[in-house]
């Protein structure tokens, strides 16, 4: 029914490996896919999200990698969302409203914003923090 994108999942795996980390150690990409057991090139994309969105900075260099750019209590799971997939959305007309045919006289159409924004609102009401 309802399934979290794999960009999404990835950032967020990312986000609490970091938090778990020193805030100053940096981590390659590398090792965090062989620690979490996922691919390196969507790791890599993830982070990208991560750091374009400012959760996450890069370092530079030798001994370079990521790190988190705020603590794990400053980071939501919406701002990982958002930063991996964008805005949260159910449906076509939620992201473009000339995709569906029947959007103006669409019976359930409020009630499915409604649970865009309960959900957004359940993200943004949990921090990385909660699930170290």
């Amino acid at each position: 029914m309802l399934k979290v994108s794999r960009k999404f999942e990835y950032g967020l795996h990312a986000a609490v490996y970091l938090a778990r980390k020193d805030p100053d150690t940096v981590v390659t990409v590398k090792e965090m896919s062989l620690e979490i057991g996922f691919s390196q090139e969507f790791m890599a994309k993830a982070m990208q999200h991560l750091k374009k969105a400012g959760l996450a900075v890069s370092v530079q260099g030798v001994k370079g990698g990521y790190r988190l750019a705020k603590s794990p209590d400053d980071i939501t799971i919406s701002d990982i969302g958002r930063a991996t997939e964008g805005l949260p959305h159910l449906m076509r007309c939620s992201v473009d409203r000339g995709k569906c045919e029947i959007v103006d006289t669409c019976p359930h159409r409020d009630y499915m914003f409604t649970l865009e924004r309960k959900i957004d609102m359940l993200m943004a009401g949990t921090t990385v923090s909660a699930l170290l």
